[in-house]
């Protein structure tokens, strides 16, 4: 049994900055050591049984802390910094933590790395290595390393005598696919725009947020760039021919086709409680919805690749630890995050699914590869992971992909004209490319 003072998980409703009551179950926990993380309920579980391991053979209390989404961790960190009372650590995408970086809010890991019994800088994907570094030092260390998929309903797929998705498939295969399962009550086939009648689609072929770490790779596939400069970037470049194509086929997801929910079918149930509840034959997401769909009991499911216009490429999706640079407790709080990503802290992890390793040898081994658990199709993450890109880290992204998510989304559902698009992604976007620190 582990011991109460050895563990601390707290499941906290307001800001950081809030009383120590408020962000404790205990009244001695000055000395625990606050790690701030967000996700889905199946992964906080998931981070809730690290903290357990790591309490049951450390003296180090863990004091895990839980924001409800990314935007409510990004308001709880930078408060905390700007109050003086940040966590000690705190587990952030690559794509948000440039704001903090920027800052000097975190500690570079190299020394404590190099001098390090438990884990080595060689033992991690570089490419998930480099997302973390800033002005030559690492600030960050990843926990994972995945790309997106095409996560499926095999159900579905049977049930209308559709072939599952090969190894290598391109976007017009994608659309064809998407189209022969988008069926009504009775398994009609409904076609383009026969979807915009309110409640006449049972399964949509496709789901799909509109945004643009959902665009990016198929640009990339085609030959086209997303931004000038992915390093120190000054505006979008969607305008070439190979972008704006890959733009439009994007965009005509769901008035030329009808293949995607409507804007108020999205609102009303997200696209992974729709693809759970059986609603979706496929769906566009990261590793991180493995945690949840190993829940589903209706109908079984697997991944495949995501499909290309000419080359493989795929977009990073990756999360790491980051300690504080206000931390009082930076001691105890790298000890807790060289656990984390050692081998064993990462298997923790791995067993709930909810994560691609980046620790290479384990994302290699029957521990993340499990055939007897879905996917059965895991390789598919490993194998695209020498041709994920990342998208910028400059302090301002968030802010760009917020502005640039709502432009796609009119575009997507209200049926903006791509040049148009290309225009108000570039016009609305350029203070902010401008006013951004990168690595």
């Amino acid at each position: 049994m582990i011991s109460p003072r050895r563990l601390v998980v707290a499941i906290v409703g307001a800001a950081l900055v809030a009383t120590p009551a408020a962000c404790s179950t205990t009244a001695d926990s000055d000395d625990a050591v606050q790690v701030l993380v967000f996700g889905d309920p199946e992964e906080l579980v998931a981070y809730r049984g690290l903290a357990a391991e790591y309490g049951s053979q450390s003296d180090t209390e863990v004091e895990l802390i839980e924001a409800s989404d990314r935007d409510d961790l990004i308001a709880r960190l930078s408060t905390s910094i700007a109050g003086g009372s940040p966590p000690d650590v705190f587990l952030l995408s690559y794509r948000y933590y440039g704001q903090f970086a920027a800052t000097d809010s975190i500690v570079p890991l190299d020394d404590r790395i190099a001098s390090s019994d438990r884990l080595a800088a060689d033992e991690f994907y570089p490419v998930a290595m480099r997302a973390f570094q800033w002005q030559g030092e690492q600030l960050c260390l990843p926990q994972n390393v995945s790309s997106l998929a095409v996560y499926y309903n095999k159900d579905v797929f049977e049930r209308y005598g559709v072939p599952e998705p090969p190894q290598r498939w391109t976007w017009n295969d994608l659309i064809e696919t998407a189209v022969l399962l988008t069926r009504d009550a009775n398994g009609n086939q409904v076609v383009g725009t026969e979807t915009d009648g309110a409640g006449l689609v049972d399964v949509y072929g496709l789901g799909v947020e509109a945004s643009v770490i959902r665009l990016a790779p198929f640009v990339w596939s085609n030959g086209g760039e997303v931004v000038d400069d992915e390093r120190n970037p000054t505006g979008f470049t969607l305008d070439t021919p190979e972008a704006t194509e890959a733009l439009r086929n994007f965009l005509e997801l769901r008035l030329a086709y009808g293949v995607i929910p409507t804007d108020a079918e999205v609102e009303a149930e997200d696209d992974e409680t729709r693809f759970a509840n059986g609603g979706l034959a496929m769906l566009l997401s990261s590793r991180r919805a493995t945690t949840t769909f190993r829940s589903i009991e209706d109908f079984e499911w697997d991944v495949a690749p995501l499909p290309v216009y000419d080359e493989q490429v795929g977009i990073l999706h990756s999360d790491a630890f980051c300690i504080t640079s206000q931390s009082p407790r930076q001691d105890q709080a790298w000890d807790f995050v060289e656990y984390a990503l050692s081998t064993e802290g990462q298997r923790a992890l791995v067993e709930t699914g909810r994560t691609v390793p980046s620790n290479i040898a384990l994302s290699r081994s029957d521990a993340f590869l499990d055939p007897g658990l879905p996917p059965s199709r895991s390789e598919v993450f490993l194998d695209t992971i020498d041709t994920v890109r990342a998208t910028p880290t400059i302090s301002t992204w968030p802010e760009i992909e917020d502005v640039t998510t709502a432009i796609l989304e009119d575009a997507v559902y209200k049926g903006l004209p791509v040049d148009d698009v290309v225009r108000r992604m570039d016009a609305e976007t350029r203070e902010l490319f401008a006013r951004g620190e990168g690595p």
